[in-house]
């Protein structure tokens, strides 16, 4: 394994131009989730260049296998995802985005390139490993339902079914050249809360005459705090935020209705269900017992990542043997949530981070955000270990 380890190490060195180029060039050229044409028929091209089949899964989702000796022995998965954000892009830069309003805000250019990379290593050396890579990529991450449960729905974990999927994720808060694993619950669900808050408008100098939905709904917001102080278990990871509240009044107008919106996230399923219920039945009491009502509409969004601990423990080892156990770190518990979710609810996933930042080059910027951008020595990194821990979890699996 180690002539192997240095055979990916020198490939991923050699491709590292390519690699880059090919993320300038997805950088330039972002589309919206389940927009990505473009990007979908480049990586399809890019994968026939490089002697694979590549097939379509959903419209602009791509899959291609890599059969190294003994195909059929076992099978693990890897995974990038395609889309951009609808983000106006401030970074002055060569590559910046030539789609205005759109921009990959959340590294999915990284993603993609660095697979790409990875598919070419493992394409290259497939007669030193055994067993079989499945290449997947993705639309849609960003926008309920997520590709991935899309992606699921069409077979993508089937024919050949992975014992196993990995998906690599930019992490703009650890230096590039590092990566970091957490074992067991990483991210948290995401569940979308729409409440219409409604009473009498009317005069705000004639109170007494109105049913006040903008007073219903200060109760209500504090209220439904309660629902993670005082009836999640504390030991489970909960989190209930309100972002946008309109009252569509007046200094001297009292609105007939109040609009809130906000998310539950949590990393336990059966918690999630029942708190989306309490949720229900809090508000609709509530408004009720101040003389109103109140329409509730809870949106159910992404799972919460599990990371398998056994997974997790064969891959952060593959991660040090390759770049040093000083480069790989432990991670903390996320509260965003990821469509890769899906994945880890079918077998067994590991889900890791990329070191992207770099603060002497200013790169320090976080994901979502207009300034986004990577050290691009990440991508040497990035391809060359994701096509490791493939042929890692490929040997591990077979000697099971």
């Amino acid at each position: 394994m180690q002539e192997l380890t240095s055979h990916i190490q020198r490939l991923a060195q050699q491709y590292a131009a390519d690699t880059v180029a090919t993320r300038q060039h997805l950088h330039q050229h972002p589309e919206l989730s389940f927009q990505e044409v473009e990007t979908s028929a480049f990586v399809f091209q890019k994968l026939q260049e490089y002697g694979l089949e590549p097939e379509r899964v959903t419209p602009t989702g791509v899959v291609a296998l890599i059969k190294g000796r003994n195909p059929e022995k076992a099978t693990t998965a890897l995974r990038a995802d395609l889309d951009a954000l609808p983000i106006l892009e401030t970074n002055e830069v060569a590559y910046k985005s030539k789609h205005e309003g759109v921009m990959h805000a959340c590294g999915h250019d990284v993603h993609t390139s660095s697979l790409l990379t990875t598919a070419r290593i493992l394409q290259e050396l497939r007669e030193e490993f055994e067993g079989t890579v499945k290449l997947i990529f993705q639309p849609g991450e960003e926008k309920f339902p997520g590709g991935a449960s899309l992606m699921i729905k069409e077979g993508v974990l089937e024919n050949p079914a992975p014992q196993s999927i990995m998906g690599q994720h930019v992490f703009p808060f650890l230096p590039a050249g590092k990566v970091g694993f957490r074992s067991g619950m990483y991210m948290a669900s995401a569940d979308e809360i729409y409440i219409t808050v409604k009473g009498k408008g009317g005069h705000g100098g004639l109170p007494e005459q109105l049913i006040d939905p903008v007073l219903i709904s200060a109760h209500l917001l504090v209220a439904l705090q309660q629902i993670v102080s005082r009836r999640a278990n504390p030991k489970v990871p909960s989190v209930l935020s309100f972002g946008k509240v309109i009252a569509n009044g007046a200094t001297n107008v009292i609105p007939g209705e109040v609009k809130i919106e906000g998310t539950f996230r949590t990393m336990d399923e059966a918690w999630r269900a029942e708190a989306k219920q309490k949720i229900k039945q809090l508000a609709e009491g509530l408004c009720e017992s101040m003389g109103g009502s109140c329409e509730i509409n809870i949106l159910d969004g992404y799972p919460f990542l599990k990371n398998d601990p056994a997974l997790v423990s064969r891959a952060r080892a593959a991660a040090e043997a390759y770049l040093g156990a000083e480069n790989v770190v432990e991670l903390d518990m996320w509260m965003a949530a990821e469509d890769f979710a899906y994945y880890s609810q079918q077998t067994d996933a590991c889900f890791y981070r990329l070191g992207t930042r770099n603060e002497a080059q200013g790169i320090t910027s976080g994901v979502h955000t207009p300034t986004f951008n990577i050290d691009e020595d990440a991508l040497e990194v990035g391809s060359g270990l994701m096509a490791w821990l493939a042929v890692s979890e490929l040997q591990a699996l077979i000697s099971e």
